[in-house]
Protein backbone atom coordinates (compact mmCIF):
# COMPACT_ATOMS: atom_id res chain seq x y z
CA UNK A 1 0.00 0.00 0.00
CA UNK A 2 2.90 2.39 1.20
CA UNK A 3 4.63 1.63 -2.15
CA UNK A 4 1.71 2.11 -4.78
CA UNK A 5 1.01 5.69 -3.06
CA UNK A 6 4.61 6.67 -3.34
CA UNK A 7 4.82 5.64 -6.76
CA UNK A 8 1.18 7.63 -7.97
CA UNK A 9 1.86 10.43 -9.71
CA UNK A 10 1.16 14.18 -7.42
CA UNK A 11 -1.60 16.31 -8.59
CA UNK A 12 -0.49 19.68 -9.46
CA UNK A 13 -1.77 21.20 -6.02
CA UNK A 14 0.03 18.71 -4.06
CA UNK A 15 3.35 19.66 -6.20
CA UNK A 16 2.73 23.09 -5.84
CA UNK A 17 1.86 23.30 -2.01
CA UNK A 18 5.40 21.12 -1.76
CA UNK A 19 6.89 24.01 -3.95
CA UNK A 20 5.68 26.59 -1.33
CA UNK A 21 6.55 24.68 1.72
CA UNK A 22 10.12 24.24 0.54
CA UNK A 23 10.70 27.51 -0.71
CA UNK A 24 9.46 28.40 2.98
CA UNK A 25 10.97 26.12 5.09
CA UNK A 26 14.42 25.70 3.26
CA UNK A 27 15.47 29.61 2.54
CA UNK A 28 19.00 29.80 3.22
CA UNK A 29 18.08 33.00 6.25
CA UNK A 30 15.64 32.12 8.94
CA UNK A 31 14.62 35.91 7.82
CA UNK A 32 13.60 35.23 4.72
CA UNK A 33 11.21 32.55 5.61
CA UNK A 34 9.30 34.68 8.16
CA UNK A 35 9.06 37.20 5.65
CA UNK A 36 7.63 34.47 2.82
CA UNK A 37 5.49 32.93 5.13
CA UNK A 38 3.57 36.35 5.53
CA UNK A 39 3.50 37.34 2.14
CA UNK A 40 1.90 33.32 1.57
CA UNK A 41 -0.76 34.56 4.26
CA UNK A 42 -1.43 37.78 2.13
CA UNK A 43 -1.33 36.28 -0.84
CA UNK A 44 -4.06 33.31 0.29
CA UNK A 45 -5.93 35.90 2.58
CA UNK A 46 -6.21 38.36 -1.18
CA UNK A 47 -7.51 35.03 -3.03
CA UNK A 48 -10.37 34.57 -0.77
CA UNK A 49 -11.14 38.24 -0.06
CA UNK A 50 -11.65 38.72 -3.65
CA UNK A 51 -14.45 35.63 -3.92
CA UNK A 52 -18.33 36.94 -4.29
CA UNK A 53 -19.18 35.10 -1.27
CA UNK A 54 -16.53 37.20 0.66
CA UNK A 55 -18.91 40.67 0.03
CA UNK A 56 -22.18 41.42 1.23
CA UNK A 57 -23.24 42.30 -2.21
CA UNK A 58 -22.09 39.21 -3.70
CA UNK A 59 -20.14 40.18 -6.54
CA UNK A 60 -15.99 39.96 -6.41
CA UNK A 61 -13.67 42.86 -4.65
CA UNK A 62 -11.41 44.56 -6.63
CA UNK A 63 -8.22 43.08 -5.77
CA UNK A 64 -6.62 46.55 -4.57
CA UNK A 65 -9.44 46.42 -1.74
CA UNK A 66 -8.45 42.74 -1.37
CA UNK A 67 -4.82 42.78 -1.05
CA UNK A 68 -5.27 46.09 1.30
CA UNK A 69 -7.39 44.28 3.64
CA UNK A 70 -5.34 40.91 3.66
CA UNK A 71 -2.26 43.01 4.20
CA UNK A 72 -3.98 44.98 6.96
CA UNK A 73 -5.03 41.77 8.50
CA UNK A 74 -1.75 39.84 8.16
CA UNK A 75 0.10 42.44 9.88
CA UNK A 76 -2.85 43.21 12.48
CA UNK A 77 -3.20 46.59 11.43
CA UNK A 78 -6.87 47.47 10.94
CA UNK A 79 -6.62 50.01 7.81
CA UNK A 80 -9.70 49.47 6.15
CA UNK A 81 -10.74 50.81 2.42
CA UNK A 82 -14.40 49.45 3.14
CA UNK A 83 -16.48 49.34 6.15
CA UNK A 84 -15.79 45.94 7.96
CA UNK A 85 -19.21 44.88 8.49
CA UNK A 86 -20.93 46.74 5.58
CA UNK A 87 -18.80 45.46 3.01
CA UNK A 88 -17.48 42.02 4.09
CA UNK A 89 -20.04 38.86 4.39
CA UNK A 90 -20.13 36.22 7.27
CA UNK A 91 -17.29 34.42 5.09
CA UNK A 92 -15.57 37.46 4.72
CA UNK A 93 -15.35 38.27 8.32
CA UNK A 94 -14.38 34.85 9.18
CA UNK A 95 -11.63 35.15 6.88
CA UNK A 96 -10.12 38.35 8.35
CA UNK A 97 -10.65 37.00 11.77
CA UNK A 98 -8.33 34.55 10.97
CA UNK A 99 -5.86 36.19 9.14
CA UNK A 100 -5.49 38.23 12.15
CA UNK A 101 -5.01 35.22 14.28
CA UNK A 102 -2.29 33.83 12.01
CA UNK A 103 -0.62 37.08 11.80
CA UNK A 104 -1.07 37.85 15.19
CA UNK A 105 0.34 34.51 16.37
CA UNK A 106 3.34 34.50 13.76
CA UNK A 107 3.51 32.10 10.47
CA UNK A 108 6.38 30.32 11.71
CA UNK A 109 4.90 29.90 15.45
CA UNK A 110 2.18 27.90 13.58
CA UNK A 111 4.28 26.03 11.14
CA UNK A 112 6.86 25.08 14.16
CA UNK A 113 3.10 24.14 16.45
CA UNK A 114 2.25 21.92 13.31
CA UNK A 115 5.86 19.80 12.79
CA UNK A 116 5.58 19.35 16.72
CA UNK A 117 2.58 17.86 16.65
CA UNK A 118 2.79 15.79 13.17
CA UNK A 119 6.48 14.82 12.81
CA UNK A 120 7.73 15.82 16.83
CA UNK A 121 10.77 16.87 15.40
CA UNK A 122 11.92 20.03 13.69
CA UNK A 123 14.92 20.70 11.24
CA UNK A 124 17.45 23.45 12.26
CA UNK A 125 16.33 26.39 9.81
CA UNK A 126 12.64 26.10 10.80
CA UNK A 127 13.39 26.16 14.72
CA UNK A 128 15.98 28.52 13.86
CA UNK A 129 12.91 31.19 12.08
CA UNK A 130 10.37 30.21 14.74
CA UNK A 131 13.12 31.18 17.23
CA UNK A 132 13.08 34.57 15.31
CA UNK A 133 10.06 35.34 15.38
CA UNK A 134 9.19 34.43 19.02
CA UNK A 135 12.35 35.41 20.78
CA UNK A 136 12.74 32.13 22.21
CA UNK A 137 15.88 32.61 24.14
CA UNK A 138 17.73 28.65 22.89
CA UNK A 139 16.31 26.64 20.56
CA UNK A 140 16.35 24.11 23.40
CA UNK A 141 13.13 25.87 24.91
CA UNK A 142 10.93 26.44 21.87
CA UNK A 143 8.87 23.90 22.15
CA UNK A 144 8.13 25.09 25.45
CA UNK A 145 8.06 28.51 24.28
CA UNK A 146 5.27 27.76 21.10
CA UNK A 147 2.83 25.88 23.23
CA UNK A 148 3.22 28.37 25.45
CA UNK A 149 2.28 31.48 22.77
CA UNK A 150 -0.51 29.28 21.53
CA UNK A 151 -1.96 28.47 24.79
CA UNK A 152 -1.60 32.22 26.07
CA UNK A 153 -3.25 33.81 23.21
CA UNK A 154 -6.15 31.68 23.26
CA UNK A 155 -6.89 32.01 26.90
CA UNK A 156 -6.84 35.64 27.15
CA UNK A 157 -9.10 35.58 23.95
CA UNK A 158 -11.39 33.57 25.55
CA UNK A 159 -11.79 35.39 28.29
CA UNK A 160 -12.10 38.73 26.97
CA UNK A 161 -15.02 36.99 24.40
CA UNK A 162 -16.93 35.72 27.70
CA UNK A 163 -16.50 39.62 29.10
CA UNK A 164 -17.79 41.19 25.60
CA UNK A 165 -20.53 38.27 24.98
CA UNK A 166 -22.27 38.95 28.13
CA UNK A 167 -22.29 42.79 27.91
CA UNK A 168 -23.26 42.89 24.26
CA UNK A 169 -26.46 40.20 24.88
CA UNK A 170 -27.40 41.92 28.75
CA UNK A 171 -26.61 45.38 27.87
CA UNK A 172 -26.74 45.64 24.31
CA UNK A 173 -30.04 43.31 23.89
CA UNK A 174 -28.21 41.09 21.12
CA UNK A 175 -29.24 37.30 20.61
CA UNK A 176 -26.57 35.22 22.48
CA UNK A 177 -25.20 34.07 19.67
CA UNK A 178 -24.57 37.22 17.78
CA UNK A 179 -23.11 38.26 20.95
CA UNK A 180 -20.72 35.88 21.09
CA UNK A 181 -19.58 36.18 17.51
CA UNK A 182 -19.02 40.00 18.22
CA UNK A 183 -17.51 38.89 20.98
CA UNK A 184 -14.95 37.15 19.67
CA UNK A 185 -14.23 39.37 16.86
CA UNK A 186 -13.53 41.75 18.99
CA UNK A 187 -11.41 39.61 21.29
CA UNK A 188 -9.23 38.28 18.91
CA UNK A 189 -8.73 41.69 17.04
CA UNK A 190 -8.10 43.09 20.41
CA UNK A 191 -5.51 40.69 21.76
CA UNK A 192 -3.83 40.84 18.42
CA UNK A 193 -3.64 44.89 18.31
CA UNK A 194 -5.51 44.49 15.20
CA UNK A 195 -8.06 47.34 15.34
CA UNK A 196 -11.00 45.80 13.28
CA UNK A 197 -14.02 46.40 14.66
CA UNK A 198 -18.00 45.18 13.25
CA UNK A 199 -19.36 48.63 13.22
CA UNK A 200 -18.89 51.48 11.17
CA UNK A 201 -17.69 53.77 13.73
CA UNK A 202 -15.46 51.40 15.36
CA UNK A 203 -16.17 51.70 19.06
CA UNK A 204 -17.84 55.27 19.47
CA UNK A 205 -21.14 53.77 20.03
CA UNK A 206 -19.07 52.53 23.51
CA UNK A 207 -16.95 55.12 24.10
CA UNK A 208 -18.68 55.59 27.67
CA UNK A 209 -19.36 52.22 28.24
CA UNK A 210 -16.52 50.57 30.45
CA UNK A 211 -17.73 47.03 30.23
CA UNK A 212 -16.77 47.11 26.60
CA UNK A 213 -14.06 49.77 26.76
CA UNK A 214 -11.71 48.46 29.35
CA UNK A 215 -11.77 44.66 28.57
CA UNK A 216 -10.71 45.76 24.93
CA UNK A 217 -7.90 47.72 26.39
CA UNK A 218 -6.88 44.84 28.94
CA UNK A 219 -6.50 42.61 26.05
CA UNK A 220 -4.63 44.84 23.38
CA UNK A 221 -2.35 45.96 26.31
CA UNK A 222 -1.51 42.08 27.17
CA UNK A 223 -0.72 41.38 23.50
CA UNK A 224 1.28 44.55 22.94
CA UNK A 225 3.83 43.37 26.34
CA UNK A 226 5.30 40.49 24.13
CA UNK A 227 5.32 36.78 24.94
CA UNK A 228 8.47 36.79 26.71
CA UNK A 229 7.40 39.36 29.36
CA UNK A 230 4.23 37.65 29.95
CA UNK A 231 6.00 34.29 30.52
CA UNK A 232 7.88 36.14 33.11
CA UNK A 233 4.39 37.53 34.95
CA UNK A 234 2.70 34.17 34.84
CA UNK A 235 5.83 32.43 36.54
CA UNK A 236 5.95 35.10 39.59
CA UNK A 237 2.63 34.77 39.59
CA UNK A 238 2.76 30.88 40.11
CA UNK A 239 5.35 31.66 43.03
CA UNK A 240 8.45 31.43 41.00
CA UNK A 241 10.36 34.26 42.63
CA UNK A 242 13.31 34.81 40.00
CA UNK A 243 14.60 37.80 38.77
CA UNK A 244 13.06 39.82 36.32
CA UNK A 245 15.18 39.58 33.12
CA UNK A 246 16.42 42.77 31.72
CA UNK A 247 14.50 42.75 28.92
CA UNK A 248 11.22 42.37 30.94
CA UNK A 249 12.15 45.59 33.41
CA UNK A 250 12.61 47.49 30.69
CA UNK A 251 9.50 46.63 29.00
CA UNK A 252 7.48 47.01 31.28
CA UNK A 253 8.59 50.59 32.51
CA UNK A 254 9.00 52.16 29.15
CA UNK A 255 5.51 50.82 28.13
CA UNK A 256 3.79 51.93 31.10
CA UNK A 257 5.87 54.88 31.01
CA UNK A 258 4.45 56.05 27.50
CA UNK A 259 1.28 54.70 28.79
CA UNK A 260 1.31 57.22 30.98
CA UNK A 261 2.78 60.46 28.90
CA UNK A 262 -0.05 59.55 26.29
CA UNK A 263 -3.37 59.15 28.88
CA UNK A 264 -1.59 62.48 30.41
CA UNK A 265 -0.85 64.40 27.17
CA UNK A 266 -4.25 63.35 25.27
CA UNK A 267 -6.30 64.16 27.37
CA UNK A 268 -5.09 67.41 28.29
CA UNK A 269 -5.24 68.29 24.79
CA UNK A 270 -8.46 67.15 24.22
CA UNK A 271 -9.61 68.45 27.58
CA UNK A 272 -11.57 71.49 26.17
CA UNK A 273 -12.00 70.39 22.50
CA UNK A 274 -16.10 70.46 21.29
CA UNK A 275 -15.38 68.19 18.72
CA UNK A 276 -13.89 65.25 20.97
CA UNK A 277 -13.42 65.79 24.86
CA UNK A 278 -15.25 68.69 25.20
CA UNK A 279 -19.02 67.75 25.36
CA UNK A 280 -18.39 64.74 27.83
CA UNK A 281 -18.42 64.57 31.82
CA UNK A 282 -15.92 64.40 33.86
CA UNK A 283 -15.33 60.82 34.55
CA UNK A 284 -16.25 59.97 30.86
CA UNK A 285 -13.43 62.45 29.63
CA UNK A 286 -11.04 60.61 31.95
CA UNK A 287 -12.82 57.39 30.38
CA UNK A 288 -12.35 58.17 26.48
CA UNK A 289 -9.07 60.40 26.98
CA UNK A 290 -7.25 56.86 28.49
CA UNK A 291 -8.64 55.02 25.82
CA UNK A 292 -7.15 57.35 23.34
CA UNK A 293 -3.60 57.85 25.30
CA UNK A 294 -3.35 53.71 25.34
CA UNK A 295 -4.87 52.72 21.62
CA UNK A 296 -1.52 54.21 19.98
CA UNK A 297 0.47 51.62 21.61
CA UNK A 298 -0.80 50.28 18.12
CA UNK A 299 -4.33 48.78 19.18
CA UNK A 300 -6.20 51.14 16.34
CA UNK A 301 -9.66 51.09 18.34
CA UNK A 302 -10.88 54.46 18.29
CA UNK A 303 -13.72 55.82 20.71
CA UNK A 304 -13.52 59.27 18.98
CA UNK A 305 -13.11 60.54 15.91
CA UNK A 306 -9.51 60.87 14.66
CA UNK A 307 -10.04 63.76 12.27
CA UNK A 308 -11.33 65.84 14.83
CA UNK A 309 -8.04 65.72 17.09
CA UNK A 310 -5.97 69.02 17.44
CA UNK A 311 -2.54 68.78 15.76
CA UNK A 312 -0.62 68.11 18.92
CA UNK A 313 -2.38 65.02 19.51
CA UNK A 314 -1.89 64.07 16.38
CA UNK A 315 1.98 64.31 17.00
CA UNK A 316 1.93 62.46 20.50
CA UNK A 317 -0.05 59.56 18.67
CA UNK A 318 3.11 59.63 15.99
CA UNK A 319 5.57 59.50 18.08
CA UNK A 320 3.48 56.68 20.02
CA UNK A 321 2.55 54.88 17.24
CA UNK A 322 6.31 54.62 15.85
CA UNK A 323 7.97 53.44 19.17
CA UNK A 324 5.22 50.73 19.42
CA UNK A 325 4.53 48.11 22.07
CA UNK A 326 7.07 44.84 23.84
CA UNK A 327 9.09 42.81 21.36
CA UNK A 328 7.69 39.18 20.48
CA UNK A 329 4.01 40.19 20.92
CA UNK A 330 1.43 41.09 18.48
CA UNK A 331 2.18 44.78 18.81
CA UNK A 332 4.04 46.81 16.11
CA UNK A 333 6.40 49.57 16.16
CA UNK A 334 10.35 50.00 16.25
CA UNK A 335 9.41 48.40 20.13
CA UNK A 336 9.82 50.33 23.63
CA UNK A 337 12.93 48.53 24.32
CA UNK A 338 14.71 49.69 21.12
CA UNK A 339 13.30 52.87 21.88
CA UNK A 340 14.56 53.30 25.39
CA UNK A 341 18.22 51.32 24.68
CA UNK A 342 18.60 54.45 22.22
CA UNK A 343 17.79 56.76 25.29
CA UNK A 344 20.41 54.58 27.66
CA UNK A 345 23.12 54.98 24.83
CA UNK A 346 22.35 59.04 24.02
CA UNK A 347 22.73 59.13 28.38
CA UNK A 348 26.47 57.44 28.17
CA UNK A 349 27.37 59.87 25.47
CA UNK A 350 26.46 62.75 27.72
CA UNK A 351 28.00 61.35 30.91
CA UNK A 352 30.77 60.71 28.43
CA UNK A 353 30.91 56.76 29.36
CA UNK A 354 33.04 54.21 27.17
CA UNK A 355 30.21 51.54 27.76
CA UNK A 356 26.40 51.43 27.65
CA UNK A 357 24.65 50.38 31.09
CA UNK A 358 20.79 50.35 31.24
CA UNK A 359 19.40 49.00 35.06
CA UNK A 360 23.10 47.61 36.32
CA UNK A 361 23.45 45.88 33.64
CA UNK A 362 25.98 46.69 30.48
CA UNK A 363 24.59 46.47 27.20
CA UNK A 364 26.74 45.07 24.23
CA UNK A 365 28.19 46.63 21.61
CA UNK A 366 26.09 44.37 18.56
CA UNK A 367 22.95 45.36 20.85
CA UNK A 368 23.58 49.06 20.29
CA UNK A 369 24.19 48.91 16.71
CA UNK A 370 20.88 46.51 16.01
CA UNK A 371 18.59 49.34 17.82
CA UNK A 372 20.43 52.40 16.10
CA UNK A 373 19.81 50.56 12.58
CA UNK A 374 16.06 49.47 13.47
CA UNK A 375 15.13 52.63 15.13
CA UNK A 376 16.97 54.91 11.75
CA UNK A 377 15.46 52.45 9.11
CA UNK A 378 12.09 52.68 10.76
CA UNK A 379 12.57 56.50 10.30
CA UNK A 380 13.72 56.19 6.83
CA UNK A 381 10.86 54.19 5.85
CA UNK A 382 7.68 56.59 7.19
CA UNK A 383 9.83 59.59 5.85
CA UNK A 384 9.79 57.73 2.26
CA UNK A 385 6.48 56.88 2.53
CA UNK A 386 5.33 60.02 3.74
CA UNK A 387 7.09 62.15 0.71
CA UNK A 388 5.46 59.28 -1.80
CA UNK A 389 1.75 60.27 -0.35
CA UNK A 390 1.95 64.21 -0.42
CA UNK A 391 3.74 63.43 -4.22
CA UNK A 392 0.71 61.70 -4.89
CA UNK A 393 -2.83 63.67 -2.49
CA UNK A 394 -3.41 66.74 -1.65
CA UNK A 395 -3.94 66.22 2.04
CA UNK A 396 -1.96 67.90 4.48
CA UNK A 397 1.40 67.23 6.13
CA UNK A 398 -0.11 66.48 9.75
CA UNK A 399 -2.82 63.86 8.05
CA UNK A 400 -0.41 62.48 5.56
CA UNK A 401 1.85 61.76 8.54
CA UNK A 402 -0.59 59.89 10.76
CA UNK A 403 -1.63 58.07 8.36
CA UNK A 404 1.72 56.45 7.25
CA UNK A 405 3.20 56.16 10.59
CA UNK A 406 0.04 54.47 11.59
CA UNK A 407 0.54 51.43 8.70
CA UNK A 408 4.46 51.24 9.40
CA UNK A 409 3.32 50.96 13.60
CA UNK A 410 0.57 48.77 12.58
CA UNK A 411 -1.79 50.58 14.55
CA UNK A 412 -5.32 51.20 12.34
CA UNK A 413 -5.87 54.81 13.60
CA UNK A 414 -6.74 57.10 10.56
CA UNK A 415 -7.52 60.33 10.03
CA UNK A 416 -10.61 59.00 7.44
CA UNK A 417 -8.54 59.65 4.22
CA UNK A 418 -7.50 56.06 3.70
CA UNK A 419 -9.94 55.37 1.74
CA UNK A 420 -10.10 57.96 -0.57
CA UNK A 421 -6.11 57.63 -1.53
CA UNK A 422 -5.11 57.00 -5.06
CA UNK A 423 -4.29 53.36 -6.08
CA UNK A 424 -0.73 54.25 -5.70
CA UNK A 425 -0.75 55.95 -2.28
CA UNK A 426 -2.78 52.81 -1.04
CA UNK A 427 -0.07 50.54 -2.41
CA UNK A 428 2.43 52.32 -0.32
CA UNK A 429 0.48 52.07 3.24
CA UNK A 430 0.66 48.14 1.70
CA UNK A 431 4.29 48.20 1.46
CA UNK A 432 4.71 50.04 5.27
CA UNK A 433 2.12 48.17 6.70
CA UNK A 434 4.17 44.64 5.36
CA UNK A 435 7.80 46.86 6.28
CA UNK A 436 6.29 47.46 9.82
CA UNK A 437 5.11 44.21 10.63
CA UNK A 438 8.30 42.31 9.83
CA UNK A 439 10.95 44.70 9.18
CA UNK A 440 11.97 45.07 13.23
CA UNK A 441 11.55 41.27 13.36
CA UNK A 442 13.43 39.99 10.85
CA UNK A 443 15.92 42.69 10.92
CA UNK A 444 16.59 42.19 14.27
CA UNK A 445 17.26 38.44 14.08
CA UNK A 446 18.96 38.88 10.46
CA UNK A 447 21.59 41.25 12.18
CA UNK A 448 21.75 38.95 15.57
CA UNK A 449 22.48 36.06 12.66
CA UNK A 450 24.99 37.71 10.50
CA UNK A 451 26.86 38.90 13.76
CA UNK A 452 30.72 37.80 12.75
CA UNK A 453 34.41 38.82 14.08
CA UNK A 454 36.17 40.98 12.29
CA UNK A 455 39.55 39.44 11.12
CA UNK A 456 41.10 42.91 10.56
CA UNK A 457 40.69 46.31 11.51
CA UNK A 458 41.62 49.34 9.48
CA UNK A 459 43.47 52.17 11.26
CA UNK A 460 41.30 55.04 13.65
CA UNK A 461 40.23 58.31 12.44
CA UNK A 462 37.06 60.55 14.21
CA UNK A 463 35.11 62.61 11.43
CA UNK A 464 33.73 65.82 13.02
CA UNK A 465 30.65 65.46 14.15
CA UNK A 466 27.70 68.19 15.08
Amino acid sequence: MAAGMAGRPRSPVVRAAGAVGRSLFHSRHPARSVVLGFALAVLVGTILLMLPVAAESGRATAPLTALFTATSAVCVTGLALVDTAGYWSGFGEVVILGLIQIGGLGIMTLATLLGLLVARQLGLRIRLSAQAETRAVGLGELRRVVYGVIVLSLAVEAVIAAALTVRFATGYDLPWDRAAYEGVFHAVSAFNNAGFALYADNLVRFATDPAIVLPVMLAWILGGLGYPVLFEIGRRLRGRRRRWSLHARLTLATYFGLVGVGVVAVTAIEWANPATLGPLGVGDKLLVGGFHGVTPRTAGFNTLDVAQLRPASLLVNDVLMFIGGGSAGTAGGIKVTTFVLLAFVILAELRGEPTVHALGRRITGDVVRQAVTVALLGVGAVIAGTLVLLLTTAHRLDAVLFEAVSAFGTVGLSTGITAGLPAVAQLVLVVLMFVGRLGPITLGSALALRERARRFERPKERPIIG
